[in-house]
């Protein structure tokens, strides 16, 4: 299920440079960590939706390449940006 336009462009302002900016590092993130949680509600109700959980399991590995990027490229973004998500506990 795709995420509306509202809901990225939200999340594309508070995580981006600029209104236009939906490419960053950042952003990308933001956008897989809403579709990840959204389908971690799906598989409550559908657990034995083996396609969408493969594609689940493709968009957390991309995450976490992207995450391993911005950790290698500038750190205290990297930092704030998990704080902000809440993604490491």
């Amino acid at each position: 299920m795709p995420l509306s336009n509202e809901v990225k462009q939200e999340l594309i302002d508070k995580f981006g440079k600029n209104s236009k900016d939906s490419g960053s590092t950042e952003v990308q993130v933001a956008l897989l960590t809403k579709r990840i949680n959204d389908l971690i509600e799906h598989f409550k109700l559908n657990s034995k939706d083996h396609y969408s959980r493969r594609g689940l399991l493709k968009m957390v590995g991309q995450r976490r390449r992207l995450l391993n990027y911005l950790a290698k490229k500038d750190i205290n973004r990297y930092r704030t940006l998990i704080e902000q998500l809440g993604l490491r506990k």
